[in-house]
């Protein structure tokens, strides 16, 4: 068996993975990842991406989407991976994560599709309309204990709160202080709270990190992701990342989240879409 990672932060080692056979790996999934009860669902895309990433021939995520099936609890998992082919710049694999039910029955969590490559090979050439988000600076948003009035603006009943440097627009936090502005729109710097500098990896975590849009809706409860794909555009520099999540449409329940995630050179490195259930709508 081999052991599976990239470093000793604390995400680094709550992402490790162990192989144990060709495209069998064994994961720990830690509770410091949990929103409520269920483990988020970006840090399980990060761990999915670290086994894809072992058993594929090229280094970065490209583009990953996964399913998520059944909510993922705190404990140990099975992720298989099947490399479906590979090519000169490319190659696709799929991945499943199980766990197991005290009477040894087998549930499938998630399940994923991934195409890999290598981030560092493409062509420089860059054609954009978008734009960074216009966040205030750093010092100016809001962390877990300087929302106005001395209320927190990232609430810390939730262990995940623990393990992010996130600092929310003030203009996007007015659900903290039961002020929602009713736009589905979330902005905010983040980072890791160990100060580990962001990579192709860790982006799968940081689109899916953020307080869901529904918060600033009005909407209030759990938001379990149904679908989320991933696109990684470029290597990210050192430094805290900018993110921006819009929803434009909330209907039968569901909703989608469309984020941006810009580095410290002003570089959109990864975007993703996926679909959520409103458990607040009645």
């Amino acid at each position: 068996m081999a052991l599976v990672t990239s470093g000793n932060s604390e995400f680094d080692r709550d992402t490790a993975v162990t192989r144990r056979a060709t495209g069998i790996y064994e994961a720990q999934l830690s509770a410091g990842w949990t929103i409520i009860q269920a483990v988020n669902g970006g840090y399980l895309l990060a761990l999915m991406g670290r086994a894809l990433g072992d058993a594929l021939p090229h280094p970065d995520p490209l583009s990953v989407t996964a399913h998520y099936l059944t909510a993922s609890v705190p404990g140990p998992a099975v992720i298989r991976t099947d490399v479906v082919r590979t090519g000169r710049t490319m190659s696709t694999g799929t991945a499943t994560l199980v766990q197991f039910e005290e009477d040894g029955s087998e549930v499938e969590r998630l399940r994923v599709l991934a195409a890999y490559g290598d981030l560092g090979a493409l062509p420089d050439d860059v054609r954009t309309t978008a734009k960074p988000p216009a966040i205030p600076p750093y010092e100016h948003c809001l962390g877990a204990d300087s929302a106005p009035g001395g209320a927190p603006a990232i609430p810390g009943s939730t262990a995940i709160a623990e393990r992010l440097d996130l600092r929310l627009d003030p203009a996007t936090a007015g659900w903290a202080v039961g002020a929602p502005s009713g736009r589905g729109e979330m902005r905010a710097w983040f980072g890791l709270a160990d100060g580990r500098d962001p990579d192709p990896l860790s982006l799968l975590l940081t689109v899916d990190a953020l307080p869901p849009t529904a918060f600033e809706m009005g909407l209030s409860g759990w938001v379990p992701t149904v679908e989320l794909t991933v696109h990684v555009r470029h290597r990210p520099a050192p430094g805290p990342l900018r993110v921006a999540i819009t929803t434009r449409n909330l209907a039968g329940g569901f909703l989608e989240e469309d984020a941006e995630v810009w580095d410290a050179e002003d570089r959109l490195v990864a975007q993703s879409r996926q679909l959520a259930r409103a458990l607040g709508v009645e």
